[in-house]
């Protein structure tokens, strides 16, 4: 009998056991709930079942025990450079949380589509759906916009240090918020997941989405963030909010020899090339509890002078991630 592939790892030959046991197990299912279907064959071990991620519903009257209000936040751009290339969809979504970290209620949803002063490339249209006939004539409103990051008391973006130079190129609105970022402050793969990519954290999550819109991609990080509803102080988001309350500090190698370059590159050093002012040199951004160690690398390892004093700015969630 030829053999019948059941999964991707194991071949059978269905016997009649193996028949009768199938047919019950069929004739059961029939009469089950959407849950107890699912429940049904995530306990066989040989599915995984994913949710369509669902909007939660905008409230007139949120719970007061949640009296900070949390913005997140998305765009899609028709490139990668703030300086030149243009937003072309934002998406917002404002919602409450307290001191702890635990997520309220959806308080409002801002989406806007807007024209660029030129065409949007193929491959933007490609990655978002977004074409040029859809923003035709199309403007971002502004004051709903405001009304909405006015109230913000901490905006949350998938890589702000994407989304916050081209918001603040965009609009002064940003330019005074305290900012988190999703990827960079959260220790996923302490928890478990295995990228930082939004649709990895989705699947992995449990949920499908339809991505790269901007509203989409927003309730869909929120989902993400919220996490168990049963461990409201251990979240993702949780984290991220105690995160963005740190100050951290950038430090500058500045005047480093340059053949300590790759030695800079390998403890996570990155490159700036003096450009808004800063120094031209390797720099790194760290914790402030990791300061006094960094000096001494420094110091030891690379100026091999105790007394050099490489230059550094201390940094809060209102000065993180702003355009480099």
């Amino acid at each position: 009998m030829m053999a019948l592939q059941y999964d991707m790892f194991v071949l059978s030959d269905p016997d009649e056991k193996g028949t009768r046991s199938k047919r019950a197990s069929q004739r059961a299912a029939v009469g089950m709930s959407a849950g107890a279907m699912v429940d049904h064959l995530e306990a066989t071990g040989r599915y995984r079942v994913l949710q369509k991620l669902e909007a939660r519903p905008v409230v007139a009257e949120p719970r007061a025990e949640f009296p900070l209000v949390g913005v997140i936040l998305d765009t899609e751009t028709t490139g990668l450079n703030h300086r030149k290339d243009e937003i072309i969809e934002i998406g917002v979504i404002a919602f409450t949380f307290d001191a702890h970290g635990a997520i309220g209620d959806v308080i409002d949803v801002y989406g806007g589509l807007r024209q660029p002063s030129g065409p949007i490339p193929a491959e933007i249209t490609r990655i978002t759906g977004i074409t040029d006939e859809m923003v035709a004539g199309e403007t971002i409103d502004l004051v709903r916009l405001q009304a909405i990051v006015e109230r913000a008391d901490l905006i949350i973006a998938h890589n702000a240090g994407f989304d916050r130079p081209f918001c603040e190129a965009f609009s002064p609105i940003f330019e005074k918020k305290a900012w988190a970022c999703s990827v960079s402050e959260i220790g996923w793969s302490d928890r478990g997941f295995e990228g930082t990519k939004l649709g990895y954290l989705i699947g992995q999550a449990g949920y499908f989405h339809d991505g790269h819109r901007a509203v989409d991609d927003c309730f869909a990080l929120l989902e993400v963030i919220a996490g168990p509803a049963d461990q409201p102080q251990q979240t993702p988001f949780a984290e991220l909010y105690a995160a963005s309350q740190r100050s951290r500090v950038r430090l500058y190698a500045e005047n480093s020899p340059f053949e300590m370059k790759d030695h800079l590159k390998g403890r996570g050093y990155r490159w700036s090339d003096g450009s808004d002012g800063r120094p031209k040199s390797w720099w790194i951004e760290i914790a402030e509890e990791g300061l006094n160690e960094e000096l001494r690398y420094l110091r030891t390892e690379i100026y091999r002078w105790s007394e050099a004093d490489p230059p550094m700015v201390r940094l809060t969630a209102f000065e993180r991630f702003k355009a480099r």
